[in-house]
């Protein structure tokens, strides 16, 4: 377990510095425990295993004042679960569950039990996320998202995969970006 905190913690210190995140910012976690302990996805999870992610990646993130997006499972949806302080700033529309293991997944179910008022939404628009085991949390990043190379390629068997968003680029010929 203490590998698998120091992975998320590793992964979460990248994506900070690489994506050049900073407070009040929000990013998205799809976690397949399942697939941290090697197995196929929605198969196996354990909320201890989720538990030890959330703590690594939130050890990072709370101290910079950025929010975490945890993704539940597509058995709700892929709905988030976050702050609801962050929600309420965002003009999230709050909807009525609470994840378990097996509605939601593990990841989920952690983030409900360790965030101080959690709140369940449909969706968000986050400014970067990491995928831990294929989740596909594409769905809530915002519009422009740029794949991060990191170097924690895995939690535990699980692949990571990381991005950060940027604003659109519009205009012609003409114009000119930062």
């Amino acid at each position: 377990m203490k590998s698998i905190y120091s992975q998320s913690e590793s992964a979460a210190l990248e994506l900070v510095e690489k994506a050049e995140l900073k407070c009040g910012d929000v990013v998205v976690v799809g976690c397949s425990t399942s697939e941290v302990i090697g197995e196929k996805i929605g198969t196996s999870g354990t909320v201890e295993t989720a538990q030890e992610i959330f703590n690594g990646i939130c050890s990072v993130l709370s101290a910079k004042g950025i929010y975490v997006a945890a993704q539940c499972c597509e058995h709700l949806n892929r709905a988030i679960i976050i702050e609801k302080e962050k929600a309420d700033a965002l003009g999230l529309e709050q909807v009525c569950v609470v994840p378990h293991p097996r509605a939601g997944g593990s990841f989920a179910t952690a983030a409900w039990h360790t965030m101080k008022n959690p709140v369940a939404v449909e969706e968000i628009r986050a400014d970067a996320g990491i995928d831990i085991g294929t989740t596909l949390i594409g769905m809530h990043l915002k519009r422009v998202a740029v794949p991060l190379r990191l170097e924690t390629k895995k939690i535990g068997e699980a692949t990571v995969s990381a991005a950060k968003t940027r604003a659109k680029y519009i205009g012609g010929e003409r114009a000119k970006y930062e």
